[in-house]
């Protein structure tokens, strides 16, 4: 059946309990994985068609591209990429056939530990920058798989720009926002939606479901409070 999806189960009834001491702990220390070489050209190959004025928006984990194409149509005047580990999520991008494709976004295919990495180290800013539904490892012992835990994590707030979760598990959006506060001194305040619009099948689908929907929202651009560091 279509409409059928499950929420995430998880015996975490909050914001995990050793969350606080990663995020402060990735913040503090180098991150020094090597970078390969399919990321260094993923950048190169999703850079390869912006005029350089353009704004930029990032969708982070597309997918099979039906969020990136939605942002693409619906911001025409900015130049999209939608990034996914996946080969073959990124050759599902049907119903779209190519001819329909709009022409300022590119589809490339890189892990997101390097790309996001790439990305700061080039001094790349975001307009906007989406992480739609990622798989939220619900068990305990799985925190540092979610990507607020990771400790790729602190240079995704340094591509500024208006970031935003999205997830149909609560304590998932409600870690994410707990973890930008921390690395940016911002109040981030998750909060529940509606989605009249889905930007991806799963939203979609969870949507149908019944379920509620959630997501943080934070424009990175904008000054924080006096006193808390940037």
């Amino acid at each position: 059946m279509y409409a059928n999806s499950s929420i995430p189960e998880s015996a975490q009834q909050g914001v995990h309990e050793h969350l606080v001491e990663r995020v402060a702990k990735h913040a503090s220390s180098a991150f020094r994985k090597p970078y390969l070489d399919y990321n260094k050209a993923a950048l190169a190959a999703s850079l390869a068609g912006w005029d350089g004025k353009a704004p930029l928006i990032l969708d982070a984990g597309c997918g099979v591209g039906h969020s990136t194409i939605q942002l693409a149509r619906a911001f025409p005047d900015h130049w999209v990429i939608g990034v996914d580990q996946s080969e073959d999520r990124l050759s599902r991008k049907k119903p779209y056939p190519d001819a329909l494709m709009p022409m300022n976004m590119i589809f490339v295919r890189a892990d997101l530990v390097d790309f996001w990495r790439l990305m700061a180290d080039a001094g790349i800013k975001l307009a906007r920058h989406y992480i739609l539904y990622p798989n939220p490892w619900p068990k305990i012992g799985h925190v540092s798989r979610r990507w607020h835990a990771h400790p790729v994590f602190p240079f995704v707030p340094r591509l500024g720009g208006r970031l935003e979760c999205r997830s149909n598990w609560n304590i998932y959006v409600e870690e994410f926002a707990v973890a930008l506060g921390l690395l940016t001194g911002r109040t981030v305040t998750p909060e529940s939606f509606e989605a009249p619009s889905p930007l991806t099948p799963f939203e979609r689908k969870y949507r149908d479901s019944g379920q509620t929907l959630y997501r943080c929202v934070v424009d990175l651009d904008q000054q924080p409070l006096e006193g808390n560091p940037s």
